[in-house]
């Protein structure tokens, strides 16, 4: 199977097939949109694609940013949370007006377009014949509902990513690197404004955005044209990668005496939160001072 899968890229369509059963995401659930579609996957398929992920991980730090904290070998969901709150400490102790955007990514590994990832792929500098490996892995795989146990026929898919499949955190995390490199190119032509950190003797760093995973965070300066740009960015976005940004369930965090925080909201589309707030499910505000020092951790 694995020299066949080497040197075709490809394998028996059936070793790809993948049973979903329905987990109700709350007790009591009724309409659809309240149970979660859970991917079975085949063993055989699961050892190749465990086998690509092990690879895989081992460049995917050299290509996607450091504001991508998930999936990647050093870098942990702590260091997301400290780092968007030291935005905040920053911002109030120099009395600056600031945005934190925290967006909602709608079934983010269920519309995730296979063409944009393998476009995203050739792009980072991956070979044809492994480009070619995760297209027969995306493409050949076939899905069978489980109805009270028994399989109900098998349909096949033109988008997506399945949650269980090992090589799903990866492809996805490399997904969002575009959203990155428009939010920087937007920094860098003076269109979006993060937060200069500075620390002692070494040069200021700007922090504009924070990733884990599907969990996005943007920090802006308080002004309606920055949220204007914003939102033609993330229309970019979801017309190249099929994902879909939930605005009515993003909101927009006010940091300092923000003016006209109602307007900036319609702006964006999305509705307005307070400090504190959560990210990651750790404080975002000042509950994390009590949190540090829980620890047992100083500041300097």
């Amino acid at each position: 199977m694995f020299k066949d899968f080497y040197v075709h890229s490809s394998f028996l369509k059936s070793l790809n097939n993948t049973f979903l059963v329905l987990i109700p995401k709350k007790s009591g659930a009724e309409d659809l949109r309240d149970f979660r579609p859970i991917s079975l996957l085949g063993g055989l398929y699961k050892l190749l694609a465990k086998v690509l992920a092990n690879r895989m991980k081992k460049v995917v730090g050299k290509v996607v940013s450091t504001s991508q904290n998930a999936f990647v070998k050093g870098r942990q969901i702590l260091d997301a949370s400290l780092i968007a709150n030291e935005v905040i400490d920053t911002w109030q102790k120099q009395k600056e007006k600031g945005i934190i955007c925290k967006l909602d990514i709608e079934k983010a590994y269920d519309s995730i377009n296979w063409k944009f990832l393998v476009k995203v792929l050739q792009k980072m500098g991956f070979g044809s014949k492994w480009v070619g490996w995760m297209w027969s892995c995306l493409s050949s795989a076939k899905f069978s509902v489980l109805v009270n146990g028994v399989p109900a026929g098998f349909f096949p898919s033109t988008k997506g990513l399945r949650q269980g499949d090992p090589l799903s955190p990866y492809l996805f995390i490399m997904g969002m690197e575009v959203l990155d490199v428009l939010i920087r190119r937007a920094v860098e032509g003076g269109f979006l404004l993060g937060c200069n950190i500075r620390g002692g003797s070494d040069p200021s760093l700007n922090i504009s955005h924070l990733f884990f995973a599907d969990d996005t965070i943007i920090f802006c300066e308080a002004r309606k044209d920055h949220l204007t740009y914003l939102g033609w960015i993330l229309f970019w976005f979801e017309a190249a990668s099929g994902l879909r940004i939930n605005l009515a369930k993003s909101e927009i965090i006010p940091v300092g005496e923000v003016e006209e925080v109602e307007e900036l909201a319609v702006e964006l589309g999305c509705r307005v939160g307070t400090l504190p707030s959560q990210y990651l499910g750790l404080p975002l505000g000042p509950q994390i001072e009590r949190l540090i020092y829980g620890m047992g951790w100083r500041k300097e």
